[in-house]
Formats: C-alpha cells, sequence, structure tokens
C-alpha cells in the first residue's frame, strides 16, 4: 500500500492545500495523476465547488481530480482509478455516505492493491479502523463507526495540546485517553496540524516539522517526530 494521511488541509494564513501540496506532488510522482475525488465531507458546500477547490491546486502541481459524483456507478470509478483522495469536512457524514455507496471495502481492496490513497482530516479519518477518534460533531448517522482499517491504528487530526484559558471542558488528551478506557487496545496518533503520516515501502514515517503524539492504555504519550520511525504501530 501507499498512503498519505495528512491531519489538516490548511495552514492559518495560507491557501487552501497550499503546505502539502509539494508531498502531494512527490507522493503522486512526475507523471501527472488524474485522481478519483471522495468530496463526501463536504456539508455547506457543494460537491461540484468542492472539487474545484482541490483540482485548483492539484493542477498546479500537474497533476488532476475527478470527483466521484459525476460517475453513474462510484464502484466502477473506484475500479478504474489511478490514485484516491479523499478531502476533509464532516468525518460522519463521509462515513455515511462512503457506507451508502458500498464503498469502504471496495476503496480498501484497491488501495491494498498498490493504487496510492491520499486524505486529509476526515479523509485520513476513514483510513483508521473506525471514524470514533474525530474531532466533529455526529450530525447525521453514519451507518456503523466502521472504516477502511487500512491502518490498525487511530488517528486524531488536528491535534491539540492546550485547553484555552476559561475554557471548563475536557481536554484533547483526557477525550482521547476516554478513547483508550473503553479500547484499551488500540493505539491513538495525535497528528498535530501541518504534519502528515506517509506509508509506502512498508516503512511508515512522519512528515513536518511538528511531534506527534502516541497514546496507548496505562502509558504516558510519547512523542516522535520526522526522523522517528513510525512503522511499530502498524504491528
Amino acid at each position: 500500500m501507499r498512503l498519505l494521511l495528512i491531519s489538516n488541509s490548511t495552514m492559518s494564513g495560507e491557501p487552501y492545500l497550499d503546505y502539502p501540496k509539494f508531498e502531494i506532488q512527490k507522493f503522486l510522482g512526475n507523471k501527472s495523476v488524474n485522481a478519483l475525488f471522495i468530496p463526501y465531507a463536504a456539508v455547506t458546500f457543494s460537491f461540484d465547488f468542492y472539487e474545484s477547490k482541490v483540482e485548483e491546486r492539484f493542477a498546479e502541481i500537474g497533476h488532476h481530480v475527478t470527483s466521484i459524483h459525476h460517475f453513474a456507478d462510484p464502484l466502477e470509478a473506484v475500479k478504474k482509478a489511478e490514485a484516491i483522495v479523499v478531502g476533509g469536512g464532516n468525518t460522519w457524514q463521509l462515513v455515511r455516505m462512503m457506507h451508502n455507496h458500498h464503498l469502504m471495502e471496495a476503496i480498501k481492496i484497491k488501495v491494498q492493491q498498490g493504487t496510492p490513497f491520499i486524505g486529509w482530516s476526515a479523509g485520513a479519518n476513514v483510513a483508521c479502523p473506525t471514524l470514533r477518534t474525530t474531532n466533529d460533531m455526529p450530525i447525521i448517522d453514519p451507518v456503523g463507526f466502521d472504516c477502511m482499517g487500512l491502518v490498525p491504528f487511530q488517528i486524531n487530526p488536528h491535534y491539540l495540546d492546550a485547553n484555552p484559558e476559561g475554557h471548563g471542558g475536557e481536554t484533547r488528551q483526557q477525550r482521547i485517553e476516554e478513547f483508550l478506557e473503553i479500547n484499551p487496545e488500540i493505539t491513538v496518533v495525535g497528528l498535530r496540524e501541518g504534519t502528515m503520516l506517509k506509508y509506502e515501502n512498508n516503512i511508515l514515517q512522519l512528515i513536518g516539522n511538528r511531534n506527534a503524539r502516541i497514546f496507548r492504555k496505562g502509558v504516558t504519550p510519547i512523542e516522535l517526530g520526522a526522523d522517528d520511525d513510525f512503522s511499530f504501530l502498524l504491528k
């Protein structure tokens, strides 16, 4: 498999998808690729608009996307895809529509056969076993929490360390600890903004200038950076 799992699409003050675009370019290679785009996490804007935003950035780096909503047969579109790109937004809506169109298993099989997969935010969540470490409100019944399980661990994208001053709610770490209390066998990766996980050649590595935080039940969280090998998470 080849995976590029990105925490977030946009850094503050930058254009959409600007910071990860050259990593996307390297990941897809020198030959122009027309990737199949999954826009289903969009809620407050149209799939056409989402496709145009992503296409604008991909075109800058010599690649292109075509959204799956243009195809009469989504499963056939997956079978023929050169690469698969899943955009961020609301994870619950994304998972609901992927289940509705029977895409979870179809994309999993396609990616396991070697088709490159890129996902950011919600699109990274669906590469995990379940959606249960998303930050998004459950605005719709996802018809099951199970996702593709391309990796055996969970990702918490947009991971934040701080609790805002005056805020009385739980920190992100406390929320993850709640998850681990119920799911003690699963590892969670807190993926900070501006970073991504790349898996290829049987190596999992972090890209970006910020550490990732690794959470396991009963163990003090550890910080790992771009020079560390994350492949132990695949075992």
